[in-house]
């Protein structure tokens, strides 16, 4: 065995409905009003947004929003999301979504607990000091970023792609409720075919249907195999 050292300072809340502790949960860390950060589909389209609101609402946090981080995050968002913040006194930052939601408000983190450009951070002309705390709601469990210490962004006008990590931009609370947010009927079929919310760390796995209906959805026949399938890592299993 390999020798490692294992470090998780993230509360992780999984489970039925987690969404709706998360006033709870955010209160309990003092803070005075929230950056709600998401991108501008499913988290809308499926409810998971308006419970979170219900949440905080029901345990008087006070939140703006700041909506529309699309994959590979872009910069320009995030000199918006800190300038936005900083504005309104933002003291808590709440992403809600997966990877790119969640390294985009790494990086409004480091922006206002440090003076400065961010870009600094991510050119690595400079290391921050601070972060501002950050919670999730996860939404897909494919890059990591909820339980680790690196984002990416992209500088939207150079078109530079770069990556900063460092142990403060860690989330200090992350929930995820298994299933619930992809099952919804807002969400398209093809996604929610892959799984999003089982993915983990780029891997994809289906989750088990009945034979006929994973059948359906693929669009293939499976006359020749029906006593086995593939995963998606091309390995034949047995039913």
């Amino acid at each position: 065995m390999f020798n490692f050292n294992f470090y998780t300072p993230t509360r992780v809340v999984f489970g039925k409905e987690t969404e709706y502790r998360i006033g709870k949960l955010v209160k309990n860390v003092n803070c005075k009003k929230v950056l709600l950060h998401y991108g501008s589909g499913s988290v809308i389209r499926s409810g998971l947004l308006g419970r979170i609101k219900e949440s905080l609402d029901a345990s008087g946090v006070t939140y703006v929003e700041l909506g529309g981080v699309v994959p590979n995050p872009r910069l320009s968002l995030v000199r918006e999301g800190i300038e936005l913040c900083r504005k309104e006194g933002v003291d808590f930052l709440l992403a809600v979504g997966g990877g790119s939601v969640i390294d985009s408000a790494k990086a409004i983190g480091y922006g206002l607990a440090n003076d400065g450009d961010v870009w600094d951070f991510y050119e690595h002309t400079r290391q921050a000091s601070a972060c501002l705390p950050i919670g999730v709601v996860l939404t897909i469990a494919a890059s990591g970023s909820e339980m680790s210490n690196s984002s990416v962004i992209t500088n939207d006008e150079t078109l530079e792609k770069r990556g900063y990590n460092n142990d403060i931009s860690r989330p200090s609370i992350r929930c995820h409720e298994p299933g619930d947010h992809n099952d919804s009927p807002a969400v398209p079929d093809s996604l929610r075919l892959h799984r999003y919310s089982d993915a983990y760390h780029g891997a994809l796995f289906h989750k088990r249907r009945k034979y006929g209906d994973h059948r359906r959805h693929c669009g293939r026949s499976y006359a020749h195999r029906d006593h086995e399938r593939e995963d998606p890592c091309g390995r034949s299993r047995q039913l």
